[in-house]
């Protein structure tokens, strides 16, 4: 009662002083009353204000789910205002006048600071700070405040952050929190990816057991006919039923589980922005915008976000400028809708997912799984080493800690583990560096015309004088050229440094001897660009090679005694993509990009200057850090090796916590 009416104290002085200061904000009758009238009509409205908040906004918002999340963050300003209007309105005394824009001024500030005052008064109540975290949890589901006494674990996911540079970010001092979670509650363990690196098939793995048949972020499936793409919702659902049917088991999650912000649900019973879900009807078991209402619905928490939306626009436009002026490099596009974009990641959907774990938390929900997408984000557009990026892994930091602290307060005890799907490996992109992209590379082998401005490019002359040779012939600018007819041109896709080319009109898997009669200079054109570091193709002869420069070709089961073109790529690369041949709709070609062992530079083939999704450098080298209290990941002098055997090491942790250590098959983690 004390703390409420303190809240209502400062929020009357700060209405009066925003009367005061803005001219379209009048609480007094145009001929003047008596401070004592003033006062009490801003208290008045004061009261009234806040009421509404804490009534009629939970409504609002609920009302409101179905706008998408963005557009909600912008109309926060305007509902907020809309009660302000309001509570002005039902003021007995009538003196209450603002105009529209003022009002949504007006309402974010009473806003912040009634939100900072009941904050500050409440930090050392631990149960204020109990009361304000459990409002977000559901309390129609999960066993409720008392819990049971078997420790419940938490997977938190950043997105994106390797092994190095976690323990880079530790050593400058950018995450005292994981810091002292090293110390000593916690073990590093470092694993590497399959050579598909990126989010779609590593968290297929982990949440559902099986990443089988995800060759890339993106590829053209040619009994379907159809892109996949691990971040689209169709295609993400379809994932996550082939890998349920694959494996026979609804996921990690399954026992009384939340996934936050995934791409997939990991058979969780609580869901909330969740991707895969997204296409389905809405309904009880279909929440992928729950944690939003959960979030939003507190209007202090709604203005906090939007005006930290922001600032965060403010802050990436201020930064692209700077990387223009100095003429940085590497350096790729910032502009159009990407300040916002960044915005939601690094703001919108950290909030609200840290908000959900913990409402997860306050639940006593067995085990919950989330991602945060901030730093991949902007890694990709600022680099993975850039002051940009230590910044997010700073403020994400402070959400590790807000979570732990959370966890002191739960009605269970909980285990946090922390860990990555992937990590980002820099260099610029292959365009910047050789003029053309590749599939206008792809196109010259094939004998297809080109634009004009990748013809002129040192490389486009390269891949030009690469087909005269294979032809055996001239190919003139303005002569015949040999060209495929349309329905044959190919389809190149792309997924960080990893490059994907298919001839839709084939309905097989075409063979090397196959792609070398129809386009005799493809193969060799792009075996020997020196941005390419390796293909691999289908042999009817040896049934998988692997081609280099200088007609290096390797079958694939003399790999591990001469890795040839693979030797770059370090131990595990032959074994990834011996694995990736065997999927059913692996790409007729499927091209990685030249990789620096030297420096751990790749060449994206896609505009990004930290990438991910192929072999080379730190992409496949993710992290776990894990609480010492569970059995180690892998026995002393093995490694863990593909998300799969991540997903087997995270199931046989929650058994852990259920009693009894389950003994899991002998041959659970893959030996490097």
């Amino acid at each position: 009662m004390g703390r409420s009416i303190a809240v209502w104290a400062v929020s009357t002085v700060t209405m009066l002083v925003l009367a005061g200061i803005l001219p379209d904000f009048q609480i007094q009758s145009p001929d003047g009353d008596t401070a004592t009238r003033i006062a009490v009509t801003a208290a008045f409205a004061a009261g009234a204000f806040g009421l509404l908040s804490a009534l009629v906004w939970p409504l609002l918002v609920r009302l409101l789910l179905l706008v998408p999340a963005l557009v909600l963050g912008l109309l926060v300003f305007v509902l907020n205002g809309s009660l302000l209007l309001i509570a002005l309105r039902i003021n007995p005394s009538g003196r209450g006048e603002v105009a529209p824009e003022t009002a949504v001024v007006v309402a974010a500030v009473m806003s912040a600071v009634a939100s900072a005052t009941g904050g500050a008064l409440a930090v050392r109540d631990d149960d204020a700070y109990r009361r304000r975290l459990y409002r977000l949890a559901d309390r129609r589901s999960g066993p409720g405040p008392t819990g049971p006494s078997s420790p419940g674990t938490v997977f938190l996911q950043l997105d994106g952050v390797g092994h190095d540079v976690l323990l880079a970010a530790v050593g400058k001092g950018l995450m005292p929190t994981v810091a002292t979670w090293l110390e000593g509650s916690h073990r590093l363990t470092r694993w590497c990816t399959d050579w598909s690196s990126q989010t779609g098939a590593s968290q297929l793995g982990i949440l559902h057991g099986s990443n089988f048949d995800v060759p890339a972020f993106r590829w053209y499936e040619k009994d379907t006919r159809e892109v996949m793409v691990c971040n689209r919702p169709t295609s993400a659902a379809e994932l996550q039923r082939r890998a349920v049917e694959r494996t026979g088991d609804g996921g990690l999650l399954t026992a009384d589980g939340a996934s936050r912000g995934n791409l997939f649900s990991g058979g969780a019973d609580e869901q909330a922005l969740v991707l895969s879900i997204a296409t389905r009807r809405r309904g009880r078991e279909n929440r992928s915008r729950a944690g939003y209402f959960a979030y939003f619905s507190d209007p202090a928490n709604a203005v906090r976000t939007a005006m930290s939306f922001v600032a965060e626009v403010g802050r990436e436009i201020g930064q692209s400028t700077r990387t223009r002026v100095r003429k940085q490099r590497p350096r790729v596009k910032r502009g159009g809708l990407y300040p916002l974009i960044r915005a939601f990641a690094t703001v919108v959907e950290r909030d609200v997912v840290v908000a959900a774990v913990m409402g997860d938390m306050f639940a006593g929900r067995t085990a919950v799984y989330a991602d945060l997408v901030a730093y991949d984000e902007v890694a990709h557009h600022s680099g993975p080493h850039s002051r940009d990026a230590e910044k997010v892994l700073a403020r994400l930091d402070r959400s590790l800690a807000l979570i732990q602290n959370a966890a002191e307060h739960a009605p269970r005890p909980y285990r946090i583990v922390l860990l990555s799907d992937h990590g980002q490996s820099p260099g610029e992109t292959f365009r910047s560096r050789y003029g053309l992209g590749l599939g206008e590379l792809v196109r010259a082998g094939c004998g297809l015309p080109v634009p004009r401005k990748a013809q002129r490019t040192h490389s486009g002359a390269e891949a030009r004088a690469a087909v005269r040779a294979a032809l055996r012939r001239p190919v003139e600018e303005g002569g015949e050229q040999h060209r495929p007819s349309r329905r044959s041109e190919p389809i190149v896709l792309a997924s960080g440094n990893l490059g994907l080319v298919s001839f839709p009109d084939v309905p097989h898997r075409m063979s090397k001897e196959e792609i070398d009669a129809r386009h005799p200079a493809l193969l060799t054109t792009l075996a020997n660009h020196p941005g390419i570091g390796f293909l691999l193709v289908r042999s009817e002869r040896h049934g998988g090679v692997v081609l280099g420069a200088y007609g290096a070709e390797i079958p694939l089961d003399q790999l591990d005694g001469d890795p040839g073109p693979l030797g770059a790529f370090g131990t595990g690369a032959a074994d990834a993509v011996r694995r990736t041949h065997d999927f059913p709709h692996t790409a007729d070609i499927m091209v990685n990009s030249a990789h620096d062992p030297a420096d751990g530079e790749v060449l994206a083939f896609e505009e990004q200057i930290g990438s991910h999704g192929g072999l080379g450098g730190a992409q496949a080298r993710p992290f776990l850090l894990s609480p010492v209290a569970f059995s180690p990941p892998v026995q002393e002098g093995c490694e863990l090796v593909g998300a799969e055997s991540v997903h087997r090491v995270l199931l046989r942790w929650l058994r852990e916590t259920d009693g009894p250590q389950v003994p899991l098959p002998a041959r659970e983690d893959r030996v490097a």
